[in-house]
């Protein structure tokens, strides 16, 4: 059981020890419990049709939100990105889930990910903007160029910005963090 712990995302040898070690003394009513949820959500969790974030519905809440900006849509690379970005509360548009980054390191190429869903998507809808929030890497950038050539045609693209963490320190930080962080600048109100 700690091996099929360690496999996790951020779980170490330790934590994994912890959870296994917490299960064993749980009832087994609560095991049998905790088992059936993760069977249900692998069978019936999904992607929406429409985004490709993660949805035991056709359609999911996001999407399906009246309230939600149809003319605003963020794209990211999978649904963890869209989970913190909601977790902000501060953008009130629509989503779409890529699926990945272009990284032709790792065999990644555009066909793999949800970018003709995208362009095609954008070329249909009502899309005054489309922002990229993509991570700041070699991969991010690549795939923000190749989605802002594709996309300019039909709307305004921008990019999220990027730069020096709440907190920290300059002198700390990295000579492209820096550079990132000067281009971004905007006035102070």
């Amino acid at each position: 059981m700690i091996d099929q712990f360690e496999r996790l995302p951020g779980i170490g040898p330790r934590t994994a020890q912890r959870l296994a070690l917490h299960l064993l003394r749980q009832p087994e009513e609560q095991i049998h419990s905790f088992a059936d949820a993760l069977l249900a959500a692998r069978s019936q969790v999904g992607q929406c049709q429409t985004c490709f974030h993660l949805s035991a519905e056709p359609t999911c809440e996001i999407c399906r939100n009246p309230e939600r900006s149809i003319g605003m849509l963020c794209v990211v690379a999978d649904s963890r990105d869209l989970l913190a970005l909601e977790r902000t509360r501060e953008y009130a548009g629509r989503y779409h889930v890529l699926g990945g980054l272009i990284s032709p390191m790792d065999g990644i190429g555009p066909e793999m990910l949800q970018i003709s869903n995208l362009v095609k998507r954008v070329a249909a809808d009502e899309i005054n903007e489309v922002i990229l929030a993509l991570t700041p890497s070699v991969e991010g950038d690549t795939t923000s160029l190749y989605l802002a050539r594709l996309l300019k045609p039909f709307t305004e693209v921008s990019r999220i910005a990027y730069g020096l963490p709440v907190g920290s320190e300059l002198e700390y930080a990295d000579d492209v963090t820096l550079s990132r962080a000067l281009e971004g600048r905007r006035a102070v109100e």
